[in-house]
């Protein structure tokens, strides 16, 4: 037994579902879909790869993404979801069930039929009732008919009876997000009058007639269902809580193998798996649903980033399998590190949603915490011995540099990190020490940073500023030099402005080397200025925000917009959008918006906040002082976290 499995007992225990026995209590959970593979259904290369890595994962039972069982692509929810409406599809499904079985894994294959969020190449969607979208962006729904109805229950058994075929051990059908089963199930979509509506018993007869027609074409195989165990649709006449778990209660006397419990709608005003939601915080919904039906198998794993507290939970009762998705993007060996104790090695899952925000503009997924995510196919994105090992100076410890620092190490590189603060992290420790979601989350990338550059030999000068003197004292000590020195506010977009010499900066600010009064204008209402405007409020600070463009956060991901807009709501932060200052003075702000309208803000402090600027003048410094010189992150250009790691991880695997 391993280390971290003996301390780790309950999670790294055998388990069963059926006729089939796992290694461990851990299922790996299909989460939404890659948008690796063709617009017609087909798997690809790139697809099969990813598939590889996730089989090797060490988890006990795996469940392959999402496919869609009908051939007109009704359920089709994404541009490259993969199909399984037809026996021609089966090649590649098979090789994907080889890969889960080499690997000592028990094979699931979920069947995605996005009712309400489908039909994305046709123009429509099909639900229970012509419910309008309230997201613009779905297509207008069609009424299913009787017929329609059992057609569809048709197509899902011969999905997986076709699963079955293909070499999987069992099937899972879902109703995460407001897919079809849950617009079946839920008040918000289900006003039908017929057998298929009205009361509970009659949303859940779809249900019950899909898990009896699997199970009879399946009969030797375990069937899992995805259930919401609250919707968070109370907004628009959603289901409650208890009316979730009495659907669990059809599921379960229908014959369900296994439950697992999910949360939300893609519609649900609230979060649910994003960063601003703690770690345990829905455990409460799969304890109740393993107190309410003991003889079921519970699986779950909403925003439960942690394999000590999921080892805690199987042993409390909470759950029989901890459902692991994300965190497993963001670091595929982290039941191999759970189970070598090395849990401080593990890149966190920081809830960015990174993925989801890529689907939501119809784009493959990726991962901020993971750049070779989707890329396994290529060598180049792979981690490999230097042909040449090198000297490598990184100037900056941010995410870029401490990326690529890392990166380089793990090549064999001897690597050097020159940082001029007194602790590595960059501008991501002052954003993470400002954040009102979850400030552990962000600064754990620091740790891990910290953790891996001790363990990989990578040397960390603190305090220490590079520039052309210091170049040429250790000059030709370094065959390259990496510049990912950030970014910076740019003061000198203000210099026409009167009173710009007043102006704090908003960087300051936040890495505390400048106080702002109790009455305070933040420019910008970018994810830094909101984030700062958001911090200062909450201490008590009166806030206004000032922004040239029509709408706030404009370069916050999509799946995170929503939070930045409820937080100024809630906290009343004021927004004046459309707007410039051309004053600023002791008593404050003097702001015009688009119409010529004038405004005088009362201040204290003006704090600017955008636009960025990189800091990449040492490009030119050093560009006769070294043999090679390369540039990563905010440097080159100011962007997001994921592209700084992104950009430390590519050039790190190429050095």
């Amino acid at each position: 037994m391993k280390p971290g499995e003996a301390k780790l007992k309950h999670l790294f225990q055998p388990g069963r579902l059926g006729r089939f026995e796992t290694k461990n209590r851990i299922k790996y959970g299909a989460c939404c879909v890659s948008n690796y593979n063709t617009r017609d259904g087909f798997i690809t290369e790139r697809e099969l790869a990813r598939m590889r890595v996730i089989a090797r994962t060490g988890c006990g039972m795996i469940t392959n993404q999402g496919a869609y069982p009908d051939p007109l692509g009704e359920g089709k929810a994404y541009f490259r979801q993969v199909a399984i409406y037809d026996d021609k599809f089966l090649p590649q499904f098979e090789e994907i069930a080889r890969y889960i079985h080499d690997a000592g894994a028990v094979a699931i294959q979920q069947i995605l039929h996005a009712g309400r969020y489908g039909g994305i190449d046709l123009g429509y969607c099909v639900q229970p009732s012509v419910v309008p979208q309230t997201l613009p962006h779905f297509r207008p729904p069609r009424e299913m008919t009787k017929e329609q109805i059992r057609e569809c229950v048709r197509q899902h058994a011969e999905a997986a009876r076709r699963a079955v075929h293909a070499g999987f051990d069992g099937t899972e059908v879902t109703s995460f997000m407001g897919y079809l089963l849950a617009s079946f199930n839920s008040r918000f979509t289900n006003r039908r009058s017929d057998e298929y509506g009205g009361g509970i018993e009659n949303r859940g007869r779809f249900m019950r007639e899909l898990i009896d027609a699997i199970k009879q074409a399946t009969p030797d195989n375990p069937l899992v269902v995805r259930l919401n165990g609250a919707e968070l649709m109370d907004r628009w006449g959603g289901n409650t809580e208890d009316e979730c778990f009495e659907l669990m209660g059809q599921a379960v006397a229908a014959g369900i193998d296994m439950i697992s419990v999910t949360v939300g709608w893609q519609e649900a005003p609230e979060s649910s798996i994003g960063r601003d939601i703690p770690p345990g915080y829905w455990n409460h919904l799969s304890e109740r649903a393993k107190k309410t039906f003991p003889d079921t198998l519970i699986t779950f794993g909403n925003r439960l980033p942690d394999p000590r507290m999921a080892n805690d939970c199987i042993r409390d009762g909470v759950f029989d399998f901890w459902e692991v998705c994300r965190p497993l993007l963001a670091d595929p060996d982290l039941v191999h590190k759970a189970a070598e104790d090395r849990l401080d090695e593990v890149r966190r899952c920081v809830g960015s949603l990174n993925c989801l925000s890529r689907l939501f503009r119809d784009l493959p997924y990726t991962c901020t915490m993971n750049p070779a995510l989707g890329h396994e196919v290529e060598p180049e994105y792979h981690v490999t011995p230097a042909a040449v090992k090198k000297k490598v100076m990184v100037i900056g410890a941010g995410p870029a540099g401490m990326e690529c620092a890392i990166t380089c190490a793990k090549r064999g590189h001897q690597v050097t990190v020159f940082e001029r603060s007194q602790r590595i992290g960059g501008n991501l420790l002052a954003y993470a020490n400002n954040d009102l979601a979850r400030p552990d989350d962000l600064l754990s990338i620091i740790s891990h940073y910290e953790v891996m550059a001790g363990k990989l030999g990578v040397e960390i000068r603190l305090n220490t500023e590079v520039h052309a003197k210091f170049m040429r004292s250790i000059l030709h000590q370094y065959d390259a030099a990496v510049i990912a020195g950030g970014a910076r506010i740019d003061h000198e977009c203000m210099q026409a402005v009167e009173g710009h010499e007043r102006l704090l900066d908003a960087l300051d600010v936040a890495h505390g080397r400048a106080v702002p009064g109790r009455r305070v204008v933040v420019i910008g209402a970018g994810k830094i200025g909101l984030t700062l405007a958001e911090k200062l409020r909450s201490g008590g600070a009166e806030v206004t925000v000032v922004e040239r463009e029509r709408r706030i956060a404009g370069d916050v991901k999509p799946s995170f917009k929503w939070r930045h807009a409820s937080w100024v709501e809630e906290l009343g932060v004021r927004c004046l959008t459309s707007s410039r200052i051309t004053r600023i003075a002791a008593e404050g702000a003097s702001v015009v918006d688009d119409k010529g309208v004038e405004t005088f803000v009362p201040a204290d402090s003006v704090i600017l906040a955008a636009p960025r600027k990189p800091n990449h003048e040492l490009f030119h410094e050093f560009e006769w002082m070294i043999d090679e010189l390369h540039g990563a992150g905010d440097a080159l250009i100011p962007r997001g976290l994921e592209q700084a790691i992104a950009d430390g991880f590519r050039l790190g695997v190429r050095l």
